[in-house]
């Protein structure tokens, strides 16, 4: 692939902000608390890491390191496969027109010092060696490597030309408007005007994904988007996530790609923002953002928001079709009443449905989702509610919540979206047979004795406090 933006030697250049890392072990390496200290540590050095975990290929990670436009990759390698793991990330670099960025490594005694000096002949910005660590310490190691890869940074043109049909080149724009949004706000739009005059936006589609910290919003988009590339092979999906700032340091841990595994598909652009000084659950640069993806070559864009509170809506009037993705565990049924998400979502989802409570969670939010819209009309089982379990293979309440998006899609954007696979639930929501809750409900039916869970705090009585404490 090769570097389409054209670089005008009068730009004006724009701060970049903080230096974005892509952190991950190499292939066929189990072994991560090395890398995992060392991304922490980047985090409190004011960093952006973009986390993809343990076992990746060169391709995963060089393929990461250009739609992030990241600045530098971080990769410990225990396996022994260093000599051609490392040259071969150099390789797909520069094949992608991404040869600025930097590339450091470890691996403990595995890689010896013959074969440090070799690799940074090659172009490997620094192995790091136990010799380093005792001389520097952690904090000394990642301190030199942040310094190194400020040192070499490529400023961002605000005045040059980029061709969003290229990711490279769609990468660093998207980083172009990133920091505009920061520092410049008010000549955003002024910027949009610039950017790829030739294209023109599309009605492409846009699904917002927004929830509670820890709902599995992730889990939840990479098997939204498995079945989407299943039933259209011919289509390609941009993903927009965003991840919250820590306030303290700067530094923001940018994970959803750990989760989003169907990303690896050459059908796929992912993007993750970070919020940075923008308050709330998305970053400053959302909008333009998808007006520039909008620009590309996507036939579908989903947007995900870091964890959200309950007022919290923003993602709301950005996007096409809104999904909520929410737990059992919200509290009394009261706390539905203060989530503002509830009044905008056109489907819910309550994730992890295998906890205790999910069937009377499903119950209450039906009827709380049937109040807000005032459908009193309709039964409370036909309200775009799902239980779904984001984390178990072809899960049916997945599959059945799918359905809804691509019937909503069609519904609101005039899509034709139809999918082969089969609908395994009759109603929305509907607990699909075989399903842990279904068996549950089936067996007190059916006259089974219901499993008796031990009281909480909170319903114990004073007999019973009194029993247990062993107060006569």
């Amino acid at each position: 692939m090769v570097n389409s933006v054209s670089k005008d030697i009068s730009a004006t250049s724009l701060h970049r902000g903080p230096v974005r890392f892509i952190t991950a072990t190499s292939l066929f390496d189990g072994h991560d608390a090395a890398i995992n200290i060392m991304r922490r540590i980047l985090l409190d050095q004011g960093a952006e890491i973009i986390h993809l975990g343990h076992n990746h290929s060169a391709r995963d990670i060089v393929r990461a390191a250009v739609q992030e436009d990241a600045d530098a990759i971080a990769v410990s390698s225990y396996q022994g496969g260093h000599m051609e793991f490392f040259p071969y990330i150099l390789e797909l670099l520069k094949e992608a027109g991404a040869d600025h960025v930097q590339l450091f490594g470890g691996g403990g005694g595995v890689i010896v010092p013959r074969e440090i000096k070799e690799l940074e002949v090659q172009g490997v910005a620094k192995i790091y060696s136990p010799e380093d660590g005792r001389l520097l310490g952690l904090v000394g190691m990642i301190e030199d490597m942040v310094e190194r890869t400020r040192s070499v940074r490529q400023p961002l043109l605000t005045d040059a030309h980029y061709n969003l049909t290229d990711e490279v080149s769609l990468a660093r724009c998207l980083s172009v408007v990133e920091a505009t949004a920061e520092v410049n706000p008010e000549s955003i739009q002024e910027l949009l005007k610039q950017i790829d005059t030739k294209a023109t936006a599309k009605n492409t589609p846009v699904i917002g994904v927004t929830g509670t910290g820890g709902a599995g919003k992730s889990s939840l988009v990479d098997e939204i988007l498995l079945r989407f590339l299943h039933d259209f092979p011919e289509k390609r999906v941009a993903i927009l996530s965003c991840d919250p700032t820590r306030k303290r340091t700067g530094g923001a841990l940018l994970g959803d790609r750990i989760r989003i595994n169907s990303a690896a598909s050459d059908r796929v652009f992912l993007r993750s923002m970070a919020t940075r000084s923008h308050a709330g659950e998305l970053s400053g640069a959302v909008a333009e953002a998808l007006a520039v993806m909008r620009k590309s070559v996507f036939d579908l864009i989903i947007t995900e928001t870091a964890g959200a509170g309950q007022s919290d809506a923003a993602i709301a009037p950005l996007v096409d079709v809104s999904l909520y993705v929410m737990t059992p565990e919200y509290g009394a049924a009261t706390q539905l009443e203060k989530i503002g998400m509830l009044d905008y979502a056109d489907l819910i989802c309550i994730n992890k449905f295998d906890r205790a409570g999910a069937i009377d969670a499903l119950h209450d939010v039906r009827k709380q989702y049937q109040r807000n819209h005032h459908c009193f009309e309709a039964s409370p089982e036909d309200m775009p509610v799902y239980g779904a379990i984001a984390s178990r293979f072809n899960d049916a309440g997945v599959t059945a919540l799918y359905h809804g998006l691509l019937e909503t899609l069609n519904e609101k954007c005039n899509a034709t979206l139809h999918s082969t696979l089969p609908k395994r639930c009759r109603r929305p929501g509907r607990v699909a047979r075989g399903h842990p809750q279904d068996r549950a409900g089936r067996a007190g039916r059916q006259g089974g004795a219901p499993r008796r869970r031990p009281p909480r705090p909170h319903q114990l009585s004073l007999g019973n406090c009194a029993y247990r404490s062993g107060i006569p």
